[in-house]
């Protein structure tokens, strides 16, 4: 049998958490692009750091909606869209560059990434926006299905610490049980879920972020799980 791996992914550079705490434990790392939150700034020390330690640099897009840390669904016209997904995506581009690195896969933040899961008309705006670089998200993705019939790199993630519902889809997070925040637990399912994803996200934005994903990547390396980037 395989070396069953996964790899592990969080959000930074969202002025919010540890991002060098966190860049020292994820293989991965989704970088906020400036439009739900982050700087120029951030995301140089973050891609300066990610390049360090060979983390890869993925794209975390967002509506264009600081005030809300772009968690509330927006009806932005596609061209608008597109648009606003190419700026992200060129601004992160540009830095990494610039720090030895490169963006190595787009992920939609927030109200953006459920929405494009079922909205056929901002998830084409958003690759359209985004040139020809994989996709992560959930399994069952109207995002996904339409990268993959474009010939473009896909994978699939799970959120050991967020709750979901029996359309497999995330419970709201006011919903009750959508928020896993004992370590341990979290690291226990990021164990079942390693069998059934790609790479399993930590929320940076969590309390206890630093910790939850040490307890995360450690439980996955006593199971036998090899951790790594699945971007390579």
């Amino acid at each position: 049998m395989a070396q069953q791996r996964v790899d592990l992914n969080a959000d930074l550079g969202e002025e919010v958490t540890d991002d060098v705490g966190l860049l020292a434990v994820v293989t991965s790392a989704n970088v906020a692009c400036g439009f739900h939150a982050g700087t120029r700034a951030t995301m140089q020390a973050v891609c300066a750091e990610a390049v360090r330690r060979g983390v890869a640099v993925g794209a975390q897009v967002s509506y264009a909606d600081r005030e809300n840390f772009g968690r509330v669904p927006l009806d932005v016209p596609a061209g608008l869209l597109r648009d606003q997904v190419a700026e992200q995506v060129g601004v992160l581009a540009g830095i990494a560059a610039a720090e030895g690195g490169r963006v190595a896969y787009l992920k939609p933040h927030g109200a953006l990434y459920h929405r494009v899961a079922v909205d056929e008309v901002q998830a084409v705006a958003v690759l359209d926006g985004s040139g020809d670089l994989p996709v992560l998200g959930m399994p069952g993705s109207l995002l996904l299905d339409l990268a993959r019939a474009r010939g473009r790199g896909r994978r699939h993630e799970g959120f050991p610490d967020r709750g979901y519902g029996d359309d497999g889809r995330l419970l709201p997070r006011d919903a009750p049980s959508a928020l896993l925040t004992e370590a341990e637990a979290v690291a226990a399912r990021a164990v079942e879920l390693a069998g059934e994803v790609d790479s399993v996200c930590v929320h940076g934005d969590s309390p206890g972020a630093v910790r939850t994903a040490v307890a995360v990547r450690r439980a996955l390396e006593e199971a036998g799980v090899d951790v790594m980037t699945c971007w390579s």
